[in-house]
């Protein structure tokens, strides 16, 4: 089968399209067919080898898969070939085939895409823990999302919305900011035009921001933290910017707030059982038309590159997904 692999720490355009040998489904694995595989900025980390999980060497990026099983191991007894799956893989998912723990695949009804389906995983995965567990969110409450437009920030905007809080998208362009509105945002504030902590004070009227959704990190940060409300909570989800930032710690003293960690990856894998059930609620949340899931754009497998330097430029707004 085809397989993208990074065989050493590298670019986007020094991953190599090869075949590999079809893997076989060992006792409680099923082997998935992929129809699509979802890509995220943590992949371009991962091939650059600055990412906090480090895989052995040849692995693919795409940690999200949809697609069909195709044959099933010893001890499988609830899923069947030609069942509609979507899986979380962590890596390996810009190839043709892979094989996972039954545990790990969920169904996906007739109604739901292939190409939504494997966007759904990390992204509103990230975004509903982040909000139903981390945030301890009240009804009515304000939630600032920065980079509302990018893949996670757009989950946060449409869950927020789910949720009854008030979202305020934050993004870097009109255009942005238009595209958060149309999937839950309220209020929107440009950070390319306005300085982000007085422009979310103004929007809060002079209170604060209750929760505050940070998947971008940089210069943003601290100006949102400036802006919290007193017991406002800050959740840090990624670095996107590039640079980590170095938060002075008086303000969460001054604010009276909480600055706190979520790590989905590490979560689900303490929590599989309460990931399991919510990853099920997002695959019916999505069938249903509550949550978009929206696809940016898609590349054939041989243009991993392509589709890897689309999200490093900060261009998707949404997701970008792999068709082997």
């Amino acid at each position: 089968m085809k397989a993208i692999l990074c065989t050493q720490y590298c670019q986007p355009d020094d991953l190599v399209l090869a075949d590999v040998p079809d893997p076989v489904a060992g006792p409680g694995e099923a082997v998935i067919a992929i129809k699509a595989a979802a890509l995220n900025f943590f992949d371009i980390l991962m091939i650059q080898g600055k990412y906090q999980i480090k895989p052995p060497f040849p692995f693919s990026p795409a940690a999200e898969v949809a697609g069909v099983i195709e044959s099933i191991g010893p001890g499988v007894t609830d899923l069947k070939v030609g069942d509609r799956v979507v899986a979380s893989c962590g890596h390996n998912g810009a190839r043709e085939k892979i094989a996972l723990p039954a545990a790990s695949i969920v169904k996906i009804p007739d109604n739901l895409d292939y190409d939504r389906a494997a966007g759904i995983i990390i992204i509103y995965g990230t975004a509903l823990h982040a909000l139903e567990d981390r945030a301890s969110p009240k009804p009515g409450e304000t939630l600032a999302v920065l980079g509302a437009a990018g893949g996670t920030g757009l989950a946060a905007c449409e869950l927020g919305k789910l949720m009854g809080l008030k979202v305020i998208a934050c993004a870097s362009s009109d255009e942005k900011l238009a595209f958060a509105k149309a999937h839950g945002a309220e209020l929107t504030l440009n950070y390319g035009k306005e300085d982000l902590k007085e422009g979310l004070r103004k929007l809060t009227d002079g209170k604060g921001v209750d929760i505050i959704f940070d998947p971008v990190g940089g210069a943003y940060a601290e100006q949102a933290l400036r802006s919290i409300a007193w017991e406002g909570r800050f959740l840090v989800i990624g670095f996107a910017a590039g640079d980590i930032p170095k938060m002075p710690l008086n303000l969460a003293l001054l604010k009276g707030c909480d600055i706190r960690g979520v790590f989905w990856g590490a979560w689900t894998r303490l929590n599989p059982a309460k990931n399991r059930a919510n990853l099920e609620k997002l695959v019916k949340w999505t069938a249903e038309g509550k949550i978009s899931s929206h696809v940016d754009r898609t590349f054939p497998l041989a243009q991993t590159a392509d589709a890897l330097k689309v999200l490093a430029g900060r261009q998707a707004m949404g997701k970008v997904i792999l068709h082997p």
